[in-house]
Order: structure tokens, then C-alpha cells, then sequence
């Protein structure tokens, strides 16, 4: 019997599932055949408030979802920014993940991301304070890196169309870490 994929897709403070970081990743999980779930933070900004209560929320309002969805194949955690806390779960359940410009100044996500033994893929912009190059680089999982790229991969202060690119170029790297990583496909 064939395995039913699944993903939880884990928005940011202020970016939704439509976002399209997760729109377009949403689509190409879809189009691989797999179920999604798409959480909405319940008091986002109590969530916040410090990184302790981050973590915390997060955690529990993501394990609360699957522990709905879990069954013999784990499910693919794909969050943004303040759903990238979630790397906590990802490392205590052995889940695959892919991480939109994750939290690297919070110690509990690097420590989280550090003893992940599953697949993960972190997306960042050297132009967000919340991405640290060299940080992300020494930890096990793969690593997509725009130039200039803020907080929302946006690239501020060039042509719309360079944002527009990179996200193109996000989106390629996504589905070839889908297709190599999460769910390979077999001949």
C-alpha cells in the first residue's frame, strides 16, 4: 500500500500560508501527490514575546496537528520565520523540514537543528539579521542562501524582478530537495 505524504506547512508572525515563500511550496507539494496542512497561529502575538513562549506555542499548537496527521509516514514540517521553532519537534520526532529564514539567534532552534538526524533545508538572505551564514553552513542540512535578500527574501532597493528571480531560484532548490530529500523518486 502506497504511503500517504503529508506536510505542515508553519507560517511567520506576519507571513501567511499565502505567502509566497509557502503558496509556491504548497503547490509543488500538492502536485507530488501530498496532503497539507496549514496551520494559523492561535495569538500570534503572545507567541512573540520572547523565545521561550516562541517555542514553547509553536510547539504545542504544531504537535497538536500532528498528532492528527502522523502515521507511518512522517510528515514534512515546512515552516517560515517564527514556524522555523517547530525545528524542535522536527529533531524530537526525526521529521524532514524545510526552514524559510529560520530563527538562527534563538540557541534552542541552532541546538534543535544541530541534532536533527532527518533531511532539512534552511533558506535565508545575507541581508536578514536573522540568518547567519557562517552558522548555517556548519550545521547538517542544506543550505540556500540569496545575496541580499532580507527577513521576506525580498531584495530591497534593486529592480522588483531580482526578488522575483531569487524566488524562482528558492522554488527550484525547494522542489529538488522535495524530489532528493523528502520523497525521492525511484525509477
Amino acid at each position: 500500500m502506497p504511503r500517504r505524504r503529508q506536510a505542515l506547512l508553519l507560517p511567520g508572525r506576519n507571513y501567511s500560508v499565502q505567502g509566497p515563500l509557502l503558496m509556491y511550496t504548497h503547490v509543488a507539494l500538492q502536485s507530488r501527490g501530498a496532503h497539507t496542512y496549514p496551520i494559523v497561529w492561535n495569538d500570534v502575538d503572545r507567541l512573540a514575546a520572547d523565545a521561550q513562549t516562541l517555542i514553547e506555542g509553536v510547539c504545542e499548537q504544531t504537535e497538536a496537528v500532528l498528532d492528527r496527521v502522523h502515521n507511518d509516514d512522517p510528515p514534512l514540517l515546512v515552516g517560515k520565520s517564527i514556524g522555523t521553532a517547530a525545528s524542535v519537534l522536527a529533531a524530537h520526532h526525526g521529521l524532514p523540514a524545510i526552514w524559510f529564514t529560520p530563527l538562527l539567534q534563538h540557541y534552542p532552534i541552532v541546538q534543535a537543528l544541530r541534532r536533527s538526524t532527518a533531511p532539512f533545508l534552511l533558506i535565508g538572505g545575507t541581508a536578514d539579521p536573522a540568518w547567519n551564514n557562517a552558522l548555517a553552513k556548519e550545521l547538517p542540512g542544506e543550505v540556500c542562501e540569496i545575496p541580499g535578500a532580507d527577513h521576506g527574501l525580498f531584495i530591497r532597493g534593486r529592480p522588483l524582478v531580482e526578488s522575483a528571480h531569487a524566488l524562482a531560484d528558492v522554488i527550484e532548490v525547494v522542489e529538488a530537495f522535495i524530489d532528493t530529500a523528502v520523497w525521492p523518486r525511484h525509477g
